[in-house]
């Protein structure tokens, strides 16, 4: 009987490295998200963008090869790569306005069955603007979110309906969290994969909109 442990961000962070394809320009947003560019294929030739100008970096630099003048959005260092360029703020931020980034990754506080994305403040709590990640949900050719399958209190984040604000309507396409592999369609969140150990039944339990359960489900995958 297989282990049974919710899924760690560097599996998620593979699985969905998986889904880029051969020539795509990559956004990869604070939090989780940064973690995809440690997980290339050097099969595919993958452009990593950053909202603070860096554009083809490589993975995030390990203890002793970090370079202060390169960070990503979220501020950790990065591994320079050939071909890498340094653009302005405005600049970067024209590529992504402009359907340039053919996926970004974010981070969510809710996801709905439609494909709604809430992830820029939490009901109630005072906050800042909502930053980038409008342009990200809105300019992407496609919206990948990575996140934790319920809050710390337990209650589901894969929801029917966002209760908290909605950063952008209807983008989201796949989901991955610590529970499974999940895809918006027109029917709703499709699971395509789920964690080793657990059962359908006991992802729906945790989840807060129906689950459609195909034939062809499977185990999550990773390269490990």
């Amino acid at each position: 009987m297989a282990s049974r442990e919710p899924l760690s961000r560097q599996a998620m962070a593979d699985r969905i490295a998986m889904e880029f394809e051969d020539g795509w320009v990559v956004n990869l947003g604070v939090g989780m998200p940064t973690l995809c560019s440690n997980f290339v294929h050097p099969e595919r030739e993958i452009t990593y963008q950053s909202e603070n100008g860096l554009v083809n970096y490589g993975p995030l630099a390990v203890e002793g090869e970090e370079d202060p003048n390169l960070v990503n959005a979220g501020g950790q260092y990065v591994i320079p790569i050939p071909g890498m360029a340094v653009l302005d703020h405005a600049d970067a931020f024209a590529l992504i306005r402009a359907g340039y980034v053919d996926v970004t990754v974010l981070g969510a506080y809710e996801v709905a069955a439609n494909g709604d994305l809430a992830n820029w403040r939490l009901a109630g709590r005072k906050g800042g603007g909502i930053g980038g990640a409008m342009d990200l949900a809105v300019g992407a050719r496609n919206v990948f979110v990575m996140m934790e399958h319920t809050t710390r209190e337990g209650a589901p984040r894969i929801v029917e309906r966002c209760a908290q604000p909605i950063t952008a309507p209807g983008v989201v396409k796949l989901v991955a969290t610590t529970l499974g592999l999940f895809e918006i369609t027109p029917d709703g969140f499709v699971l395509r994969e789920i964690a080793p150990g657990y059962t359908p039944d006991e992802v729906q339990a945790a989840t807060g909109a129906k689950l459609i359960v195909p034939p062809d489900m499977r185990e999550f995958r990773t390269r490990e």
